[in-house]
């Protein structure tokens, strides 16, 4: 099986634990995911099978969509429910903060994050009270609307750039406001093109799996990726391109400026991804 399959996490997992129980169900150890999901944090998961492994470095970037509830109040050490409390005081006002967190800006990640310190991740780090510096990153906010206000809690609904830490929003609307603020809970809509509405739960893949019928679940790999345009090859040029030699790709079919394609065999089958060398001409980068 090479593809995507969409998980729907369960909050109390990590995406590492999503990761092994797969594949015991798929039966297969090349099994990665496509970003990783606190685990106090639900929604898509999208995990990647057989030799799509290898177009995972094309997600690294990926957008995503979160809703999220931010509690005001009070901060926590770990910016989510998780932590210790911090002092609060009075709540302040959120609409005319929002602003504020649109667009481009520099994020410091939280210091119980995957960011990795001299080759240590950083949760690590802090669970050993270990002081961590972590350097602002440039991320970017599409999308931040207020969608619920009741009391001290917002539930938000945000579209960013990959690498975006939700917590680190949370903990600096508080800041912004006064009064502190920590992240409640967490849900991820979409990563890259995956969508909460395709995912499965864990209990659901096992039963396809008793039945086999886990195909149903995946998205193959030649539908990764869609952004890219698809070049049709004969069976000739594909035993080429397998071998690294570069491929032709009509002007008609790649626009200007497409730096990479997917070579697709006749029958649906991803060969590779292109990498544009001269235009209309591309090297494969990736082969399957």
């Amino acid at each position: 099986m090479d593809g995507v399959i969409v998980v729907n996490k369960p909050e109390g997992w990590t995406s590492h634990d999503v990761v092994s129980k797969a594949r015991r169900i798929v039966g297969d150890r090349r099994v990665g995911h496509l970003g990783t999901l606190d685990p106090i944090a639900t929604g898509v998961l999208p995990l990647v099978l057989g030799r799509a492994t290898r177009l995972a470095q094309f997600y690294t970037r990926s957008d995503k969509i979160y809703e999220a509830l931010i509690r005001f109040g009070f901060a926590t050490d770990t910016y989510d429910r998780s932590g210790q409390p911090d002092p609060t005081i009075e709540i302040g006002n959120l609409e005319r903060l929002l602003d504020d967190f649109r667009g481009e800006l520099m994020q410091t990640p939280p210091p119980v994050s995957a960011k990795k310190v001299d080759g240590v991740r950083a949760y690590v780090l802090a669970r050993k009270q270990v002081p961590v510096a972590l350097a602002p990153v440039p991320i970017e906010i599409y999308e931040l609307a207020l969608l619920e206000l009741r009391g001290a809690e917002a539930r938000i609904r945000a579209r960013c750039s990959g690498g975006t830490y939700l917590r680190s929003i949370a903990h600096d609307l508080g800041q912004a406001m006064g009064c502190g603020a920590h992240l409640a809970d967490l849900r991820r809509m979409a990563s890259g093109e995956f969508t909460i509405e395709e995912a499965h739960t864990i209990p659901d893949l096992q039963q396809l799996a008793l039945e086999g019928r886990l195909s149903e679940a995946l998205v193959p790999a030649a539908r990764m990726l869609p952004d890219f345009p698809t070049v049709y090859v004969e069976p000739l040029t594909a035993g080429q391109i397998r071998q690294g030699r570069n491929f032709a790709a009509s002007p008609f079919r790649v626009g200007p400026g497409s730096r990479y394609v997917k070579a697709v065999s006749s029958d649906g089958e991803l060969i590779a991804i292109g990498e544009a060398k001269l235009p209309n001409l591309y090297h494969p980068v990736v082969v399957l």
